[in-house]
C-alpha cells in the first residue's frame, strides 16, 4: 500500500569512450580558451612589454605624459624614479611606472 513496487530496468547505454567523444566533450572548452589568450591575454602582454621598452628608454629631454595627465618634460632619470620639469623651474619626481606615453619632440612648445 505505501510501498510502491521495484521493477527490474535496462542497462544504461555504454559510455563513449573513444578519443572522439572525449574530444569532443571538452572542444568547446579549448576552443574557449584560444579565443581568450588571442583577444586578452596575448594583447596584454604585447602592452606591457612595449611600456618596459619605452620606460627602459626614458632619457633626459623626452617629453611625456603620467598617469595623471601631467605634461612634462624629462630632468633627470633614476633607477624607479623620474623627474619632469612641468612649468619652467617646477621639477616633480614620479614612479617610472606612472609614465604612460612617450610624446614626439617638440610637442610642449606648441601647447
Amino acid at each position: 500500500m505505501f510501498i510502491s513496487n521495484a521493477y527490474a530496468q535496462a542497462a544504461p547505454a555504454a559510455a563513449d569512450t573513444s578519443l572522439m567523444g572525449n574530444l569532443s566533450t571538452f572542444l568547446p572548452l579549448i576552443l574557449m580558451f584560444v579565443v581568450m589568450y588571442f583577444l586578452m591575454i596575448r594583447p596584454q602582454q604585447k602592452r606591457a612589454k612595449e611600456q618596459k621598452t619605452m620606460m627602459d628608454a626614458l632619457a633626459k629631454g623626452d617629453e611625456v605624459v603620467t598617469a595623471g595627465g601631467i605634461l612634462g618634460k624629462v630632468v633627470k632619470v633614476n633607477e624607479s624614479y623620474v623627474t619632469i620639469d612641468i612649468s619652467a623651474n617646477t621639477p616633480i619626481v614620479v614612479q617610472k611606472s606612472s609614465i604612460t606615453t612617450l610624446l614626439p619632440k617638440d610637442t610642449l612648445k606648441s601647447l
